[in-house]
């Protein structure tokens, strides 16, 4: 039992550190100059901050394949290994909407708040597309002002 929650801290910590990393990368990048002609920063070459702290992702789709599926798996079906990730998947925990953006703006069990990273707006975003996609049929939509509430 130990040594899985010991695991399940590193995994956590090599995720934290990851966007960390992602983040401080841009941060460099902003400081060494303006953005160029296509709106792209250097040493961000598919533009995914704005700034060291925040995603650009216009919609959940992209934000889930940017910022979900290296633990949760493109398909959503989670993975087990230096740490356990669940699947989201049929998930039954999604039915609600509130639990769902509980998860991404405060995480659990080792998932960090990654929510902080993004608006209301985009937490919303990305939490309708899991709810509706990965054969989840959870039609009722959270709004940003849910998402407020919870922040």
């Amino acid at each position: 039992m130990k040594l899985t929650s010991t695991i399940l801290a590193l995994s956590m910590a090599v995720a934290a550190g990851s966007i960390a990393a992602s983040a401080g990368a841009q941060s460099a990048a902003e400081a060494s100059g303006p953005a160029s002609p296509t709106g792209v920063h250097g040493g961000d070459t598919d533009g995914a901050f704005i700034n060291a702290r925040s995603f650009s992702e216009p919609d959940g789709e992209k934000l889930y394949r940017r910022v979900c599926a290296g633990c949760h798996m493109p398909d959503a079906k989670g993975a087990q290994g230096a740490g356990m990730y669940p699947a989201l998947a049929g998930n039954q925990n999604l039915a609600s909407g509130d639990y769902a953006v509980y998860v991404v703006l405060k995480g659990m069990h080792g998932m960090p708040g990654v929510g902080r990273m993004m608006t209301d707006a985009q937490v919303a975003e990305v939490v309708n597309y899991v709810r509706t996609h990965f054969g989840n049929k959870y039609r009722d939509k959270v709004t940003a002002a849910q998402v407020s509430a919870v922040r």
